[in-house]
Order: C-alpha cells, then structure tokens, then sequence
C-alpha cells in the first residue's frame, strides 16, 4: 500500500495559473533546415552599360549593352542592342545581338538578328534564317572544357631561312 514507487501514482497534471490565459500555442520553430536556393533571375547589362573587363557566374545573365571582354555564364543571352567583343562560354547560348570572338556552348543558337563574327564550338547549335555568320562551325560533346586554349598553330616550315 505504501511504496516509494511511483509506478502506482495517479498522473498528475500540471497546475495552472488561471489568472493567466490558456491559448493554444504553435510549437516553436525550429533552426530552419537548408532548403534548395530559388533560381535568381538573371543579371541584366542595359543597353547604355558598357564593360571593359571579364565576366564570370554560374547564374544567367543578359546583355543589352556593350562588354569588351570575356563572358562566361550558366545561361548567356546576347539582347538585339548588344555588342561582346570577347569569347562567350555557356552552357545556353541565345545571341540575338552582335558578337565578335569565338562562342563556345553546350546549346548554341543564333536567331535572326544575330551578327556571330567569329568561330563557334558547340553541342548543339541553332541557326535561324537571316543570322549573319562570319567563322567555322565545330561540333564538340564537350565544348566547354576547351579552356583559352588558342587555335592550333601550324608548324614552323622545314625551309626557314634566316633574316
């Protein structure tokens, strides 16, 4: 009958202050748990942006203005107003505006106001009727990995002569 056991007990409730209101309460949030990043819009270039300098992400951008340089991108849009004066690398590749300097993607595509002056490697490309298209056209499953390399330069003649 008389134990230290508390085995045997009633459950006891807790006792509560009634002077003080009972509402229901949402459990507390826990440390929120690392969620997949939202896809961020693309950065935008405007048209009377001009760059001298490279660009690099892993995100999307879009060209309406001028860069003298280099761009490398996830998604690479060329806008109609646009001029790159560099070599483009993208995974997507869209000029609709003007590029000088070789373009290399995994997806190339050229629409109809596009002007390419310059050779492009890719995986797949796409070219409209009426881009103008000065260069050569290499297919690659892997044009990306190319690097800077520079075109290979022929051998020196055999019948050099000295100056």
């Amino acid at each position: 009958m008389f134990s230290k056991s508390k085995i045997n007990d009633p459950i006891e409730t807790p006792k509560t202050d009634e002077s003080k209101a009972t509402l229901p309460t949402a459990p507390k949030p826990s440390a929120p748990a690392p969620a997949a990043k939202p896809k961020a819009a693309p950065s935008v270039l405007s048209s009377d942006l001009t760059i001298k300098g490279n660009l690099e992400t892993t995100g999307d951008i879009q060209v309406e203005g001028t860069v003298e340089g280099d761009i490398r991108a996830h998604l690479l849009t060329v806008g109609e107003t646009a001029t790159v004066r560099g070599e483009v690398v993208a995974d997507d590749l869209v000029v609709n505006g003007r590029v000088v300097g070789r373009v290399r993607g995994l997806k190339v595509r050229l629409t109809s106001s596009a002007r390419v002056e310059g050779d492009i490697i890719h995986k797949t490309i796409a070219i409209e009727s009426g881009a103008h298209f000065e260069g050569s056209v290499q297919r690659n499953d892997d044009p990306l990995s190319q690097g800077n390399q520079a075109p290979k330069a022929l051998p020196p003649s055999s019948d050099s002569g000295t100056a």
